[in-house]
């Protein structure tokens, strides 16, 4: 169940501190509707590897799209990798 809570609870933000754990943020509402969330360092850079990764992998789809895919072998071969 997410951890919600309105912004003015930051006045007395130990609390609010105390409630985030990694994978369960505190979402702060301002006049009703979700404004902020509040995470874990942790689980923030985990999110942040996962976008670059993701960001990554898009660029390699695009570019073998565009410029053709490459076999496994010869992914192999290009970085001195033997099968067994």
């Amino acid at each position: 169940m997410p951890n919600i809570k309105p912004v003015s609870d930051l006045r007395n933000y130990n609390e609010v501190l105390r409630d985030i754990s990694v994978g369960e943020p505190v979402f702060l509402t301002k006049n009703g509707r979700g404004r902020y969330a509040i995470l874990d360092i942790e689980e923030y850079e985990r999110t942040q590897a996962v976008l670059k990764l993701m960001s990554e992998l898009s660029k390699g789809e695009t570019a073998g799209k565009q410029d053709g895919w490459i076999d496994l072998k010869t992914v192999e071969k290009e970085l001195s990798v033997t099968n067994g």
